[in-house]
């Protein structure tokens, strides 16, 4: 595993600060090249979710340490952006919520408990599971989509090593391979921004596919707080040349932007 190879790097303790930050940097700036080369095997993913996700399927993340926090980040972004249901991207971390905060031991080496986990969602072949794992090879994600693609399920993964056991369990791989980290192993560096990044890529594009989007605006975005409420009354101001005092009326009104919108052009 080329995530688990010594780092070009050695003697970090005898480096100053500047070295090791200039280290660390050299070294994320080869990420996003290297996330342009799977973007064929993302395009499938992401075709993959808006087909089960427009016909009424859901989307869930499964992973452990870095990697499923990133799931679970990835997953509770969405309804705030979007406008979806809290229950349509779902992240589901090995060793349960509390190890969001704290490592549970052994919890990634359990190759039957994340479909164990994934019943207690009602899980079924409408839906996408899609498993992150920089390694390739946690065996909690690969019992995981095992189970799933032997139920109808459509499967996908973030990997950052190539030839993984988690990219052979699932159907629409994607494998981000960053090589060597800074800190030999950990891949909570230059991995775990590779794994943000298609995450990222994932659900923005999802969303905007099914229509969540309008222009480049999160008009569906919820008002939860008053900096997006001021973002709303921007985009109404921008949209439909009104004074502000108008769009804070609209915004009032109706609830959110989209809605705003719509009935401004009834």
């Amino acid at each position: 595993m080329t995530t688990e190879a010594p780092s070009e790097f050695n003697h970090l303790e005898t480096l100053s600060t500047t070295e090791l930050l200039a280290g660390m940097n050299k070294l994320d700036h080869t990420v996003p090249d290297t996330v342009a080369k799977a973007l064929p095997q993302i395009e499938a993913l992401v075709d993959a979710i808006v087909a089960r996700l427009g016909a009424g399927g859901r989307l869930f993340y499964i992973g452990a340490g870095t990697s499923g926090r990133l799931g679970v980040v990835d997953a509770s972004e969405c309804p705030p952006t979007f406008g979806v249901p809290a229950g349509l991207v779902v992240g589901i971390m090995a060793g349960g919520d509390g190890a969001i905060r704290q490592a549970v031991e052994g919890a990634e080496d359990d190759a039957e408990q994340a479909w164990i986990d994934l019943q207690k969602h009602d899980i079924n072949a409408k839906d996408v599971l899609v498993g992150i794992a920089a390694s390739g090879r946690t065996p909690y994600v690969i019992g995981g989509l095992n189970k799933a693609r032997a139920a109808g399920l459509a499967t996908g993964c973030v990997v950052c090593n190539a030839g993984s056991g988690v990219a052979a369990a699932a159907e629409f791989p994607v494998e981000v391979v960053t090589g060597p980290e800074f800190l030999t192993g950990s891949t909570r560096l230059k991995a775990g921004t590779a794994q943000k990044l298609v995450l990222n890529m994932l659900t923005t594009a999802t969303f905007i596919r099914l229509g969540r989007v309008k222009g480049n605006k999160m008009v569906d975005m919820q008002l939860t707080n008053e900096k997006l409420v001021h973002r709303g009354e921007k985009m109404l101001m921008d949209e439909l040349g009104i004074a502000e005092a108008e769009a804070v009326q609209l915004l009032k009104q109706h609830g959110s932007v989209r809605a705003a919108l719509e009935a401004t052009k009834s």
